[in-house]
């Protein structure tokens, strides 16, 4: 709100102005030069994680179980666990960096005191960060690669099609440190979200194995939808199914922008 001099009333609040790329372009350098200082060790923590989950649980639960709906268990294993990849590297600097910075570093208000809007600094760094998970998340891939999975010209597609899983949990992230009261709340978030979404999602066991109301909660999933569409892209794509998987991967990337960008303006503005 702002106060009119000449009449003394108060103004309505100004309205957002027109969403400009230049401003996301100064988010990605911020990042970048960010990134260049610790890349090491997130590029380490963000390939070698799945990498163990591929091997770990493939060779272990793949020693019992040959084949799963029709593929080795391991290749069954590798498209899940690029789901998962895609959720992890995307929703916990969503989280921690958005509340770290808001509340700690106050990084977010240096930011705003530059020509760049909430939801412009929202968007910047929910892409840069679905860029990074999009490309690391690949990893599981390239690993099973080497441990006999076919290559096919559809694993091309896999970071397009993960970018949106990673876009909307970086953003569900972002929303999310703007509703927790401290930083230890991410606790309840982790165990009670992040937990059952990567459990139920057909990345260890089809999901059709599950009793039918864990079925409901799996189609809910956007985790599930990600990994259908990996598995298609890897073994044969299905094209109106997929079209219905990408569509609601898209809607849940639109819902939790406008919800990141209201809770962050909340926090940082109103």
């Amino acid at each position: 709100m702002t106060t009119d001099h000449a009449t003394g009333q108060v103004a309505p609040p100004r309205p957002l102005r027109r969403f400009e790329l230049a401003p996301v372009g100064g988010i990605w350098r911020h990042e970048l030069a960010l990134f260049r200082r610790y890349w090491k060790s997130q590029t380490f923590a963000a390939t070698v994680e799945p990498t163990f989950y591929l091997l770990a649980f493939g060779y272990g639960f793949g020693s019992l179980v040959a084949v799963v709906s029709g593929m080795r268990y391991l290749d069954f294993m590798a498209t899940g666990v690029v789901g998962i990849a895609a959720l992890f590297t995307a929703v916990f600097p969503g989280m921690f960096n958005g509340y770290i910075r808001r509340v700690f570093q106050h990084t977010y208000d240096a930011i705003l005191a530059t020509p760049v809007d909430v939801h412009e600094l929202v968007t910047g760094e929910a892409l840069w960060i679905a860029a990074k998970g999009s490309v690391y998340s690949c990893t599981p891939l390239v690993v099973a690669l080497f441990f006999g999975l076919d290559p096919s010209p559809g694993m091309l597609l896999v970071p397009f099609l993960v970018f949106w899983l990673s876009l909307g949990f970086a953003l569900f992230g972002m929303w999310t440190s703007t509703i927790v009261p401290s930083i230890n709340s991410f606790d309840y978030v982790i165990t009670g979200v992040i937990t059952p979404l990567f459990l139920v999602a057909g990345t260890f066991f089809p999901v059709d194995a599950l009793p039918r109301w864990a079925q409901y909660v799996a189609w809910a999933n956007p985790l599930y939808h990600c990994v259908e569409l990996v598995r298609h892209a890897v073994f044969g794509l299905r094209p109106l199914v997929d079209l219905g998987h990408l569509a609601l991967l898209v809607v849940f990337s639109a819902l939790m922008w406008l919800l990141a960008v209201r809770g962050m303006r909340r926090r940082l503005i109103d």
